[in-house]
């Protein structure tokens, strides 16, 4: 495919992800699901015609990863941190934790044996359907109230962090449980410190920067920082996390007695351009990556049986555990958030990295996709169920999990949402 063909289908691509965006958002679906198909659909046509993209392997995973920093961003700037939220981001915090934990637990022995691999690496090939994606999550709670909302960003931000953590910790350890252990408090410890520095910085030079090109080098050192983050096995999706939560909440920075006369006057302003920016590159990218997964897909995987029979396994893991812990902590089983746990962007990249280390059978990249496509398709129960009442229910009775309730609570200590969110989406 030449230079001015490559050019006309990424444009074509953008105006059909803007055109399923749109009509999924009127018609309450998935939009994931949508721009997988389409890529799928995409395919056949091509080739009808004699075209073939080239470079897939690279490409998708660039895109994807550059996706994930961008959506995570994205969720963080919707967040307004205030006192009386350290309990739901607590509640957010143990769920992310107990239930990819559960997941884990569950999964491992279960690869292991059908695998006749090591619990080791099955731990490696299990860690990708254990993590909750950020990339479908975050886009689908837009039905949700602002507290439900601010739980699933972030529970959904909080599991990505912890699978890209654990992930790596197994990847380049010896194999050992004290080499395991190793990578977890190295690089967990490591990575917060050199988070707090670099969203701290780059947070400060949003506050000062003037000019007409000011974005684009922000985000540039944003993405480097992540990359070097990566480089050095870290978790650097704590940094874009802390980053974005920094330039929303600028009163953490303020607090700083030599910092308090740092932030411009016109700040404010400068804040709403850059999430205007940062809002439409998510989606642009987001669009990017699904459809050309899509593409990229062999359907032939689809429709095997084992592939089928291993999707059943992982989603009946993931749901049973979820719905258990929601019930410990007091939550019904109707709500919401229950089905507020897809695997998307983050699940498919840990698990083309798992398949370069443990050699797997081609069909379980047909579960994978199954996984994504059932498990976003899940979240329409969640959205059909939500309208019916005029209140969600809370997780739980007592404050430690009051995270569901919506902006109707009665309230007024909580600011809307920024307008221009629902549009970047």
């Amino acid at each position: 495919m030449n230079i001015y063909l490559s050019i006309l289908f990424a444009s074509v691509i953008l105006l059909l992800a803007f055109a399923v965006e749109r009509f999924s958002r009127a018609h309450k679906l998935p939009a994931v699901i949508l721009l997988i198909g389409l890529g799928m659909v995409c395919k056949p046509v091509l080739e009808s015609l004699g075209w073939t993209l080239q470079g897939l392997e690279v490409t998708v995973p660039i895109i994807g990863t550059v996706g994930l920093v961008l959506i995570v961003l994205e969720g963080a700037l919707d967040i307004s941190l205030k006192r009386e939220r350290l309990h739901s981001a607590a509640a957010a915090l143990a769920m992310a934790v107990f239930g990819f934990i559960a997941c884990l637990v569950l999964l491992i022995p279960v690869v292991s044996y059908v695998f006749s691999i090591s619990l080791f690496k099955a731990a490696i090939i299990a860690v990708p359907a254990a993590v909750i994606s950020s990339a479908v999550a975050i886009p689908s709670s837009q039905f949700m109230g602002e507290h439900g909302r601010e739980f699933v960003v972030y529970e959904s931000s909080l599991s990505d962090i912890l699978g890209v953590i654990v992930f790596f910790a197994l990847v380049n350890s010896d194999g050992t449980l004290l080499g395991i252990v190793k990578g977890l408090l190295g690089g967990g410890i490591v990575s917060l410190l050199l988070s707090v520095v670099c969203a701290i910085g780059l947070a400060l030079m949003l506050m000062r920067i003037q000019g007409q090109v000011r974005f684009l080098p922000l985000l540039a050192g944003l993405l480097g920082l992540y990359a070097g983050g990566k480089l050095m096995h870290l978790s650097p999706l704590i940094m874009v996390l802390l980053f974005g939560l920094t330039i929303n909440n600028p009163s953490l920075i303020m607090r700083i007695p030599a910092l308090r006369h740092w932030m411009s006057d016109k700040y404010e302003a400068t804040l709403n351009e850059f999430k205007s920016l940062a809002f439409e590159l998510t989606f642009a990218v987001r669009g990017f990556f699904f459809i050309l997964l899509g593409y990229w897909t062999e359907l032939n995987t689809l429709v095997l049986p084992q592939a089928w029979l291993g999707a059943g396994i992982v989603m009946f893991v993931m749901y049973t555990t979820r719905s258990a812990l929601l019930r410990f902590f007091g939550g019904e089983l109707a709500s919401p958030l229950l089905w507020l746990a897809p695997r998307g962007l983050i699940t498919v990249l840990l698990y083309l990295t798992a398949r370069q280390i443990v050699p797997v059978p081609d069909y379980l990249g047909g579960t994978v996709l199954i996984v994504v496509i059932v498990s976003a398709t899940l979240v329409l129960v969640a959205q059909r169920a939500q309208p019916a009442r005029n209140k969600p229910p809370a997780l739980a009775d007592s404050d430690v999990m009051a995270v569901a309730n919506t902006g109707d609570r009665g309230d007024d200590s909580a600011p809307p949402l920024p307008s221009s969110s629902s549009q970047g989406r």
